[in-house]
């Protein structure tokens, strides 16, 4: 038979593949050696993404190329803690689709903190206790998260990158048994985008609201008659058995997060910008706060507009545009802007998320 010889074959690969990876961990605590004489930062997200991108292109072989990145996120996470630990704060608590996104984004071996607000994960940055925060700002299908945005006015953070997260729903319980559910737990947005799914086969079922779908797991688990919608990720840290899977009403569900730290992130050819500022008011002021970006042929990614709740009827505006704020025509453009703003503040300039499935 040829399975013996071939899974030989197979063996002394993989063993040729972990000699490598320790070979690239030498190398790596030796870069870390480096950044440490010259005072560099030992997280150099566009060095990451370098790697990811070059291996796509170079890529012939039968692997799949959809496998790419995660396989080597993880890699690279395991070598980078090598240089030393990268700390970040997230929503929590364990199990929920933002550290679910940590985890997808940064791997495993990066230190994560669950906390319990947004705001929360912006004064664990704030402090120096973390590295980074990862928060969410939007869903595709729910909208804009309000509360981040609302951060940004006082904070003088920065949005170093973003996160594009597959959100897919499953029903958790205890006993794994549909028949047996008498009540669901779960976060409001999670109701919302399983609407049609719960009426389906739930149609008499009362819906309680949780914190978070994390959250409403951790009830679920301590609750025999009782069910929530949340991640796998929460399935297998809260001992829940999975009812059914992608019950979420949209396919194609994606959530938004944003990184935030102190640093700006250095340029790249794929960046956007996101910004924040007050308008006069005044006939046609939000006309006139359009203009340059048509003017510079800048795209506008998003806008959204909150009441400043300093004045009534006054409103802040936020703006995602592609090019990074380094780039002639975004200065152009916000030069022009300022003459029509009461305040103006560049949030950050980032690399353009790549979409991870969940």
């Amino acid at each position: 038979m040829k399975i013996p010889r071939l899974r030989s074959k197979i063996d002394q690969i993989d063993s040729q593949i972990l000699s490598l990876l320790s070979e690239r961990a030498e190398l790596v605590v030796e870069v870390g050696k480096e950044k440490a004489k010259a005072k560099m930062d030992l997280h150099v997200p566009q060095r990451e993404e370098e790697i990811f991108t070059r291996l796509i292109r170079e890529h012939k072989g039968r692997f799949p190329r959809h496998a790419i990145r995660p396989v080597f996120r993880e890699i690279i996470s395991a070598c980078r803690s090598l240089e030393g630990p990268l700390t970040l704060a997230y929503l929590g608590p364990e199990g929920t689709f933002t550290h679910l996104a940590c985890m997808r984004r940064f791997g495993v071996s990066a230190h994560v903190v669950p906390v319990h607000t947004i705001g929360d994960v912006f004064a664990e940055v704030e402090k120096g206790n973390v590295e980074y925060g990862v928060v969410p700002i939007e869903n595709s299908s729910e909208g804009v998260v309000s509360h981040t945005l609302d951060m940004f006015v006082e904070s003088d953070l920065k949005i170093c990158g973003e996160i594009l997260l597959e959100v897919s729903h499953s029903l958790l319980s205890k006993s794994g048994d549909l028949r047996k559910v008498k009540k669901v737990y779960s976060h409001p947005h999670a109701f919302a985008q399983s609407r049609k799914w719960l009426e389906v086969n739930l149609p008499r079922v009362p819906l309680f609201e949780a914190s978070s779908t994390a959250a409403a797991a951790q009830l679920a688990a301590k609750k025999p008659a009782s069910a929530a919608i949340a991640s796998e990720l929460a399935a297998s840290l809260y001992n829940l058995k999975v009812i059914s899977r992608k019950i979420e009403d949209t396919p194609h569900n994606f959530t938004r997060f944003l990184i935030i730290g102190h640093k700006p992130s250095a340029p790249t050819n794929r960046d956007k910008t996101s910004l924040m500022f007050s308008i006069k008011d005044r006939v046609g002021a939000l006309y006139r706060i359009l203009e340059p970006f048509a003017k510079y042929q800048i795209n506008l990614t998003k806008i959204e507009s909150r009441p400043s709740k300093t004045k009534a009827w006054e409103y802040i505006f936020y703006l995602d545009i592609e090019g990074n704020v380094a780039d002639e025509p975004v200065k152009a453009a916000l030069s022009l802007l300022q003459e029509e703003c009461l305040f103006l503040k560049v949030l950050g300039s980032y690399p353009r998320g790549s979409t991870i499935g969940a």
